[in-house]
């Protein structure tokens, strides 16, 4: 039998809400197989061996039948017994059964709450734990493959292979601390700034690899912007592969944000239709106008499209509704219908701003805008490529901020407790991305974010 860190047992469906042929309900705790045998009224079978049993309620009545598996602790996946119910996929049945499973004993389980298990058990750490709930939530085939690698350990590794690293290091800088009777100044002798560098590369090496993996998981918040009739859902319909927007000949068709997600060259990507910028009088669209606004704020990326037959300068009407916005990194200026004027589809610059013709109609220069997003996005899918969060990227920036404390105490201060005091914040900060060190309110909130039954 396992040894669990808790003593109770938990119960939860573990298949997704709806109607289904098989629905799941997953038991884990010391009295998984207690409960079990008493819910099916029969010794439970062999060991990780599928059985056919009846599941009956207080009263001894047959409530459904279906399949029984058993997984030993410690070698299930949260590392305590488990036992899988498998019966028919109802709403109604499977929290009939689930509500019984609680009167024999068990504790609803709370969301995240097996993974939780797993992951203090030391079946997985928190990167592992992590990836699971991405892989579900995977909105891409390229991020459902990185989700895969990370929860196979491959982001663990690596930052495991950074942390032996710095380990190594501030051993020796402790050593030479603590016995300064070896005369060796180990402050000038150049192999500890040479250690310290090299902790430096590899966690910026980690850092580009996780930006990637962020964008794979979070992907890119794009707007687009523009005049009434500028073409902006013509233009979301092409990027989109499908007529998503209603696209008219009358001004103000968009009255309301429209919101798609998709995948451009890899990249997950929601993109957000807006009501047209102008002065209006109608209550309606004046709402619908500041939402667009609102979304405008919020973008990572604005696509500002003008109408290139109407002569206009795109940046003024920039100016006149989002000032603060006028900035190369977040805009993006769109010239649309130039099938109607005769120019090229093309990419150019205009006043420090990228600058692209298309025929959103025509889908001419499209591919040309799909690749300028994703480069602006600095996405380069790696075949080895991982899930990573923002949690991560900021664990490894404070890394890097007292990596470089500590190369700057080395260098300029030749203070080597000040040097070690940077070296042990470094590990700490990095330890926090596998969970080594992980406060119980983080802990919380990662886990509270998963589906329950998982």
């Amino acid at each position: 039998m396992a040894t669990p860190v808790t003593q109770t047992t938990i119960a939860a469906i573990a298949t997704a809400p709806g109607r289904g042929g098989v629905g799941i309900i997953r038991l884990s705790g010391p009295r998984s197989y207690a409960i079990a045998e008493a819910f099916t009224r029969k010794k439970l079978p062999a060991s990780r061996m599928a059985a056919f049993r009846h599941f009956y309620d207080s009263q001894g009545q047959v409530m459904d039948e279906g399949l029984v598996i058993c997984f030993p602790g410690p070698n299930s996946f949260t590392g305590e017994d488990v036992v899988e119910l498998q019966g028919h996929g109802g709403p109604v049945i499977l929290n009939t059964l689930l509500g019984y499973l609680l009167e024999l004993g068990a504790s609803a389980a709370q969301a995240g709450e097996f993974s939780m298990r797993a992951f203090e058990n030391g079946r997985m750490d928190l990167i592992q734990a992590e990836a699971i709930a991405d892989l579900i939530d995977a909105t891409s085939q390229a991020a459902a493959r990185s989700a895969v690698r990370s929860l196979q350990g491959a982001f663990s590794v690596k930052v495991n292979t950074v942390l032996e690293k710095l380990i190594h290091l501030r051993l020796h800088v402790e050593a030479a601390i603590d016995f300064p009777e070896e005369e060796i100044d180990f402050l000038a002798d150049g192999k500890i700034l040479a250690l310290l560098q090299e902790v430096q590369m590899a966690v910026t090496a980690v850092q580009q690899s996780a930006r990637q993996g962020q964008l794979l998981r979070e992907g890119l918040q794009v707007v687009i912007a523009g005049k009434p009739n500028a073409g902006k859902s013509s233009l979301l319909n092409a990027l989109a592969g499908i007529e998503r927007a209603i696209v008219t000949d009358i001004a103000g068709t968009t009255r309301d944000v429209l919101h798609e997600k998709i995948s451009l060259n890899g990249l997950p990507i929601t993109l957000t239709d807006t009501a047209g910028l102008r002065e209006t009088g109608d209550v309606v669209e004046k709402e619908g106008i500041r939402r667009a606004i609102r979304e405008i704020e919020q973008a990572d990326l604005l696509l500002l499209v003008h109408d290139l037959s109407q002569g206009e300068d795109p940046l003024q009407l920039a100016r006149n509704y989002f000032a603060e916005q006028l900035d190369p990194r977040r805009l993006m200026l769109i010239g649309n219908k130039c099938d109607l004027t005769g120019q090229t589809a093309e990419l150019s610059d205009f006043q420090g701003f990228r600058y692209i013709t298309v025929s959103a109609r025509q889908e001419m220069g499209v591919q040309t805008l799909i690749e300028a997003v994703t480069a602006h996005a600095g996405f380069q899918p790696e075949e080895d490529s991982f899930i990573a969060r923002t949690r991560h990227l900021d664990a490894m920036k404070r890394t890097q901020h007292y990596l470089a404390e500590a190369h700057e105490q080395l260098v300029v201060y030749q203070a080597g407790e000040l040097v070690a005091e940077s070296l042990r914040l470094a590990q700490h900060a990095l330890g926090e991305i596998t969970g080594d060190f992980s406060a119980d309110d983080l802990l919380g909130q990662i886990f509270g974010s998963f589906c329950i039954g998982k």
